[in-house]
């Protein structure tokens, strides 16, 4: 298998899961080939050989995607807390620019705005033509 093409160990494990077969379990369990005989002649002692192993290596696979998944679970925590922080940042850096500006300044950047977006309310009266409050 060629794992380089894997970003996350989630990745390899679900590539696993989707092309698993005898000789992938078998190859987790010791290198033992598994043969299972389709006649009705194999003992009990031998098909519960089997379901044994077959068992072991489904919780071996469990136990990898376990694994894998709070990986990538820590990893998105991080990318989350990250983001939070970065959000935080840019609002308080948008409110003190918004402190600072002139009224004019923000009128003109409210027209800049597409058309999509409403623009935010301002606690100015509108104006008649001639200047006087409305």
């Amino acid at each position: 298998m060629n794992t380089e093409m894997f970003q996350t160990p989630m990745e390899v494990a679900v590539y696993q899961l989707h092309n698993f077969n005898i000789s992938f379990f078998s190859s987790l369990l010791g290198g033992d080939v598994v043969s299972v005989k389709l006649d009705n002649s194999a003992s009990g002692a031998s098909v519960v050989a089997l379901d044994n192993k077959i068992e072991q290596a489904m919780d071996l696979v469990k136990n990898h995607l376990m694994y894998a998944v709070r990986e990538e679970v820590e990893i998105l925590k991080e990318q989350i807390r990250e983001l939070v922080e970065k959000n935080s940042q840019l609002e308080r850096e948008n409110t003190l620019l918004k402190t600072l500006a002139s009224p004019e300044q923000l009128e003109k950047f409210q027209s800049r705005l597409s058309p999509e977006e409403p623009a935010p309310e301002t606690s100015q009266s509108p104006e008649a033509p001639d200047g006087s409050a409305v």
